[in-house]
Parts: structure tokens; C-alpha cells; sequence
């Protein structure tokens, strides 16, 4: 008889007790006491896994500044953690993903030799050119200064995205994720299911990703097993101070990053989104990155040191 085993930590101490965030509203926080935070949940087909990854990612997080949240899923041990997943961030890069996933629903999997040019620099070197030209290829453009993406709001719809939250003035970076959303795109291109995208349409988003450059593919992958075939989007965004930036957004980096293993039997995603990396005044702008990403690889390594023990863990270069 197969059971479940649950269990849920509080990681005290950690900035990512925040509360959600206001919809659409970017970044906008509540915040609440660590008391009344949220916890790591986790589940497993796996007797005392669930308990070792909320523990150990309870730890990964404690004393960290940075907010965060996360969504992991391993289907060959029926795995799933979450730790706050439906708050709502600033998407930066990993919001291509989606654009990916839209454009590929649009045309049934099949891509013009253009689009095909535009996909492929938007996610393996992240291209921002490439990712705005496609956002207004899939809006309405009516009026050309707030292209509306109907056609990528479609897609989400499609795919049961019920809590991103499109930017309809065009700044694709400023679009709300969640990590149970950017979880479930995952899934979604890493499952069987062709009710969204077919076989064809999925195998290419994932070898996309697996194509990412070397210096882009820190973040979700770190500790992965190196016989893995990993697929990854990051995303970071600085904040300026512009007076019409909101006070918890000025001056703050956005880091987050998205993972799926395959291969050998690997079946798994990860989902990590974190902001409120600051940056110390006086100090080099890339802190505020380097922090965000050290947050993100400190729970990856964790997750998987505890689903894949004794496998030899992945170093990203950085």
C-alpha cells in the first residue's frame, strides 16, 4: 500500500516571511512576522524525505535576506515542496518562457524560420530584443505604445496560469510569476500531456533550454546531478530609484531561476523566485545579483544533496 509522507517547517529568521503581493502590483508587499509566515511543505511516496527536504530547506533559507519562494517536483518519488508559491514577483527573464510556451501554442509547434531565430536567441542567451518583438507578434496592437498580449494571456489561460499576471504596457520584465505557475509551465513541457503543446512543441522548449550558455546557467541547477540532462531560464532585474519606482522596489534586484532535470531516469523541476536583494550603498551593483543567485543555490543544493544523495553535484560557473 503506497502512502504519503507530509511535513511542514517554518523557516524562522528569513525575509521571505513576506506576505503575497498585491495583484498585479509589482512587488508590492505585505509583510508579516515570522510567526505568521509561511512554511516548507513537503511530500513524498518516500518515508522521511518529506521531513529531511522541509528541514533542510527551512535551513537553506534561515538568516537569508532575501525573500523567496519556491516549487520543486520529483515525479519518480511522488515529491513535491513549496515554500510561499503563490506570491507574486517581478518576472525579469524567466517570464520568456512563457512567451516560448505562447508562441509555440499560437502555431501549433511549428515556427517560421524567423520565429525559430527570435526563440532561440530569446532563451539560450536570453535576447531582450528577441523577447520584445515576439510579446507584440503575440498582442494586440492597437495602440503601439501598450501592446496588449492577448494571445500570450491565451496560452496561460490554456495552461491553468490562472495567477501571472501579463504587463499590458509592454514591459514583459514587470509581468507577476508565481513559482507554483512557472512550476506548472514546467510540468507542462517536461509531461506527456498534448491537450497544450504537443510532443514536438515541448521537446523543442526543453532543448532550448538545455542550449542556455555556460555563464547563464547558475541558480536552479546548482548541486544538480551531472548526469542530468538540465534544462534552465534565469531571470534578474535591477531596480532603479526613479522616483516613480515604488519604495520596496527602488534599488532592489529581482533574481530567479527555473530548472528541469531529464534524462536516466531524472524527472524533476525547480522553481526558485527571490527580490529584496540590496545592494549595501557603496558597494558594486552585481552584489545585489550574486546575492540573489547565492540564495537560490543554497535551496537547490539542499533539494537535491536529499533526493539524489550520493550523486555527484553540479558547480555552476559563475
Amino acid at each position: 500500500m503506497r502512502w504519503m509522507s507530509v511535513c511542514a517547517v517554518a523557516a524562522i529568521g528569513v525575509a521571505a516571511t513576506a506576505g503575497p503581493a498585491v495583484a498585479a502590483a509589482p512587488s508590492a508587499a505585505r509583510h508579516q512576522t515570522a510567526t505568521a509566515g509561511p512554511k516548507v511543505h513537503c511530500t513524498s511516496k518516500n518515508p522521511g524525505l518529506a521531513g529531511k527536504l522541509a528541514g533542510d530547506i527551512a535551513k537553506a533559507l534561515a538568516g537569508r535576506k532575501s525573500m523567496a519562494s519556491l516549487s520543486f517536483y520529483d515525479r519518480p518519488t511522488a515529491t513535491k515542496c513549496t515554500f510561499d508559491p503563490d506570491k507574486q514577483y517581478d518576472s525579469a527573464s524567466v517570464v520568456k518562457t512563457v512567451i516560448l510556451g505562447a508562441l509555440l501554442y499560437q502555431k501549433g509547434g511549428t515556427l517560421t524560420p524567423t520565429e525559430d531565430a527570435l526563440a532561440r536567441k530569446m532563451i539560450t542567451v536570453s535576447d531582450n530584443g528577441a523577447a520584445t518583438t515576439l510579446w507584440r507578434q503575440l498582442s494586440d496592437l492597437k495602440d503601439p505604445k501598450k501592446p496588449d498580449p492577448v494571445k500570450i494571456q491565451e496560452f496561460l489561460d490554456k495552461a491553468g496560469m490562472r495567477d501571472t499576471v501579463l504587463d499590458r504596457e509592454g514591459s514583459w520584465g514587470l509581468t507577476q510569476v508565481t513559482a507554483n505557475d512557472q512550476a506548472r509551465l514546467l510540468r507542462l513541457l517536461s509531461g506527456t500531456d498534448n491537450s497544450v503543446l504537443g510532443a514536438k512543441a515541448r521537446s523543442y522548449a526543453l532543448d532550448l533550454m538545455r542550449q542556455v550558455q555556460s555563464e547563464q546557467r547558475w541558480g536552479a541547477t546548482a548541486g544538480a546531478p551531472v548526469d542530468a540532462v538540465v534544462h534552465v531560464k534565469n531571470g534578474w532585474l535591477p531596480r532603479s530609484k526613479n522616483p516613480d519606482v515604488p519604495d520596496f522596489d527602488k534599488g532592489d534586484w529581482k533574481v530567479n531561476s527555473m530548472a528541469v532535470l531529464s534524462g536516466k531516469g531524472y524527472d524533476s523541476g525547480l522553481v526558485v523566485l527571490t527580490e529584496n536583494n540590496r545592494v549595501p550603498e557603496g558597494h558594486p551593483a552585481e552584489e545585489g545579483m550574486n546575492y540573489g543567485i547565492e540564495t537560490i543555490e543554497n535551496i537547490s543544493r539542499a533539494i537535491y544533496r536529499d533526493v539524489y544523495p550520493g550523486a555527484q553535484g553540479y558547480d555552476p560557473a559563475r
